[in-house]
Order: structure tokens, then C-alpha cells, then sequence
């Protein structure tokens, strides 16, 4: 069996005299006497002092940089600068080498696309073990959120034959050689004859089958994966990502705001009480790299302040019309500063939302009451019958993070918007019974696992914020 300690839980509570086993990987040397270890258990290291006369030149040349050993030694506290306490190595075992001249990795900073091109090593680096602690721990705090509230945790289907945000672009399951499927009397292929017996897509969303649950358990939540076939290839696009969608019964609009706000709280907070190291390192990192940026290319804030930023406001509530107003007769508007231009009807973009976030509010901004031609046929029809009750809420530097509505509960309304959008009701006869049979009042958003991961974390890019991206012609691993 074997036995160590991490490094985590010694540097909690420092065993002074005693005996440990450490175990991990060789981030750096300090001279040829003090090897810094780590081993995944924090963003914090520990300094072993390799005595030259007690262990030969040779044994010691062969620790490389992120080579696997085992010391075992006394803790003590350290007589140098940048460490409380450190381990004088008695026993010192090389568990795995590496060689240099072969080592993808080397000592010295690399960028993202080559990390990424190596994305076998990239978690054994400082950036990525803090990153992927901290997708850990925003995972763990939303289960613990929702599970503390009452809500129950539905696994909704990751095949389905419905395209709940009616965009089209969905990965199509089927069992059909290319070459060999079969043919209708039109020419089209037979869906009819596949596995399913229908046409079937990996999911855009599990909301429409949340919304079954929260109408007979009162409160749900699915956290799984979900699937674009969006040919992008930008910092904000994946084609596999990972999405959080609770549904309340006897809920509305305000319910679903007031909902949202608290939850974006409650994860930040958890991350920042529980792994502030690992946050430290980050922000650290980030000052590090836009320090020779111009001030108009640098981010808005720090990542400490940006992260505080939100847990620490209110949350500024406008409606859809407030914010086109507001963004038109803005100064960046007017003097036509804005790539994009904005009127009544037309989607905001992110850098109106940031605008509103971090010039005009100067706090985070959930925006309300959307036109309804911009918006999914399920969202509730407001009375003027121009807009639906939909919220987004809007973060400094990401934009939106959350997209959220009531839903539309009254089956002669919902019918009508269906029709109006082009969405058959044979396919989603089911959803309408919702509404036939016991329907209610209810509420939901949906937050993108990997979106709110690279806020927290201060990512530039979301491909760095999940452990195997997938995108257009990645598919690694």
C-alpha cells in the first residue's frame, strides 16, 4: 500500500518535526538543493531540500522538470524566503522521469494554442491545475446548491428528437452507414428504419423535459452535457459543453431573477472562501500577462475585484426597452464607438452589455422583457404582446451568462406561438399536455458550465476552461 500525505494537508496544520511522505511532480529547482514539489492537492507547493552529499550528482540530475518522485524527510520550518515550511529529504525515489530533449513541456512559460496542441501534459501546469480545481469546485457548489434548496437533480436525455432552441444546427444520431442508408419514395433517407424510429440529435438543451419534472416535483435542476453543431471558431464556442437548467414550479419572472442572482452569488463565494489560492495565482497571472497591454486592451478589473464585484452588488433590473434607450443615448453611441448598431428588435450584443455593466451600472445588470421575435416560441407572452418575460444576466467582461424566462403555461397561447415560429406541435404534442393537464405557472434559466468556469477563473479563451475541448476539427482524446 502506498502512503503519503498531500501537500494540501500538511501546509493546513505543519507537522514541525515530524516524519513525512510527500509525493508529486517537480515544478521547478531553486539552485541544485531545493526542489519545488506539487501535487495537485492545491495551488501551493512545498520546497524540498535535497542534500548533495547524501543523495549522488547523478540521482539528483535526474529529477527533471515535472518528473514523478517520492521524498520522505523531516518538516521543518524554513529558513528562506517564500515558504513557511519545507522538507529536509532522508529518502528520495525518482517514480517516473522525464527527458528534456523530448519533453513536450519545458521550464519556462508557453503559450495557450501550444498547451492546448498538448493537452496530454496541460493540467500538470500551474494555470491548468488551478483551472481545473476550480471547475471542480464550481460543479461541487452547484449541487450542493440546489440540493440545500430543495431541488431534486433530473438526468434529462442527451439523444432526443426535440431541438428545444429551434436553431438547427444539432449533431444527428444515427445507426445508417453514409453510403447505404435508405431512401423514402421522395429520395430523403429513412429516418423510420433507424434505431429510434425517428430522426434523432444529441441534446441543445434537457429544459423542455426539466420543465416535466418541475410540474410534478415542484423543483428541479439538470446539470449535463449539451451539443452545437455550430461551425465556430472563436474564444466563446464549443461544440460539447456542459449545462445547468433548473425549473420551478408555481414560479415567475421575478422568482426566476431573484433565483439567478443568488445562485451566481452563491458559486463565486464558495470559490472565493474555498480556493483563493488557486484564485490569487490566477489574478496573478493575468496582471502578469496585459501588464505591457494599453489600459484600453486590458480587463476591466482584476479578477479578485471582478469576482467581488459581483458577489457584492445588487444586481441592477432593467427592462429590454431601458437598455436600448440607455445604450442610444449614450457618449460610446453617439460618437460611434460601438462596432455594432442598436435599435428596438435587434439582439444586444456583448459589447452593450458590458457597457451596461461596467460603465453605466457599474454592477452586475439582469435585463428583462425581451422582443418576442428574438426569443423561443416557450417563453411567456407578456400583455403587450410585443414581448416575452425573458431575463439574461449580464457580468463585467463576459456579458451574458445566463439566459432565463417564464414559461408560457396557457396552452392557446403557446399553440399560437408555435405556429407562429414554424414549430410542429406533433413533435412536442407531449409539452402542450403539460399545459392540457395540470399545467401551472413556471419558471427557468439556463447557465453554461463552461461560461461561468472562465469567468471565475478569468480564461480568455472556453476551450482552456474544459478538460478535452470540442470544436470544428478538434476532437482530441
Amino acid at each position: 500500500m502506498i502512503l503519503r500525505t498531500e501537500i494540501a494537508t500538511i501546509l493546513k496544520a505543519p507537522p514541525i518535526g515530524e516524519t513525512v511522505t510527500v509525493m508529486g511532480w517537480v515544478r521547478a529547482w531553486r539552485g541544485n538543493r531545493f526542489m519545488v514539489l506539487n501535487d495537485g492537492s492545491s495551488a501551493e507547493t512545498l520546497q524540498v531540500v535535497v542534500d548533495g552529499e547524501q543523495f549522488d550528482e547523478e540521482t539528483i540530475r535526474g529529477i527533471g522538470f515535472h518528473a514523478a518522485v517520492s521524498v520522505t524527510g523531516e518538516l521543518v520550518e524554513s529558513q528562506g524566503a517564500g515558504q513557511a515550511v519545507e522538507v529536509i529529504a532522508k529518502e528520495l525515489t525518482i517514480l517516473g522521469k522525464t527527458d528534456l530533449s523530448t519533453y513536450p513541456l519545458q521550464p519556462k512559460r508557453q503559450t495557450m494554442e501550444f498547451l492546448r496542441e498538448n493537452g496530454q501534459f496541460r493540467m500538470r501546469t500551474n494555470t491548468f491545475s488551478s483551472v481545473f480545481r476550480l471547475r471542480h469546485a464550481v460543479a461541487f457548489a452547484i449541487n450542493k446548491y440546489f440540493n440545500d434548496r430543495g431541488f431534486y437533480y433530473l438526468h434529462t436525455p442527451i439523444i432526443t428528437g426535440n431541438d428545444a432552441e429551434g436553431a438547427g444546427e444539432m449533431f444527428r444520431v444515427t445507426t445508417f452507414e453514409p453510403d447505404s442508408a435508405p431512401r423514402d419514395e421522395a429520395g430523403a433517407v429513412d429516418y423510420g428504419q433507424d434505431f429510434f424510429g425517428k430522426g434523432t440529435h444529441l441534446t441543445v438543451s434537457g429544459q423542455l423535459q426539466a420543465e416535466i419534472g418541475a410540474l410534478a416535483l415542484g423543483k428541479v435542476y439538470t446539470f449535463g452535457p449539451t451539443f452545437r453543431a455550430e461551425n465556430s471558431n472563436t474564444s466563446r464556442h464549443l461544440a460539447e459543453f456542459w449545462m445547468i437548467e433548473p425549473e420551478i414550479a408555481f414560479a415567475d419572472i421575478d422568482n426566476d431573477m431573484d433565483l439567478a442572482e443568488d445562485f451566481c452569488k452563491y458559486l463565486i463565494t464558495y470559490c472565493l472562501e474555498n480556493y483563493l489560492s488557486d484564485l490569487e495565482y490566477l489574478d496573478a497571472r493575468i496582471v502578469e500577462a496585459e501588464k505591457n497591454l494599453p489600459k484600453d486592451k486590458r480587463r476591466p478589473m482584476g479578477l479578485l475585484e471582478m469576482l467581488r464585484f459581483v458577489v457584492e452588488d445588487d444586481f441592477a433590473r432593467i427592462t429590454y426597452t431601458e437598455a436600448i434607450d440607455l445604450i442610444m443615448r449614450s457618449k460610446p453611441y453617439k460618437k460611434g464607438r460601438f462596432e455594432f448598431p442598436v435599435s428596438w428588435g435587434v439582439d444586444l450584443q456583448a459589447e452593450h452589455e458590458r457597457w451596461l455593466v461596467e460603465k453605466h451600472f457599474k454592477k452586475p445588470v439582469i435585463v428583462r422583457d425581451y422582443p418576442k421575435d428574438i426569443k423561443a416560441f416557450y417563453m411567456r407572452l407578456n400583455d403587450d404582446d410585443k414581448t416575452v418575460a425573458a431575463m439574461d444576466v449580464l457580468f463585467p467582461y463576459i456579458g451574458e451568462v445566463i439566459g432565463g424566462s417564464q414559461r408560457e403555461e396557457r396552452e392557446d397561447v403557446l399553440r399560437q406561438r408555435m405556429q407562429e415560429m414554424g414549430v410542429h406541435e406533433e413533435e412536442l404534442a407531449w409539452y402542450l399536455q403539460l399545459r392540457t393537464f395540470g399545467g401551472a405557472p413556471h419558471a427557468g434559466f439556463g447557465l453554461g458550465f463552461e461560461r461561468m468556469v472562465q469567468f471565475i477563473t478569468g480564461m480568455g479563451n472556453i476551450r482552456d476552461v474544459i478538460p478535452f475541448p470540442r470544436a470544428p476539427r478538434l476532437a482530441d482524446f
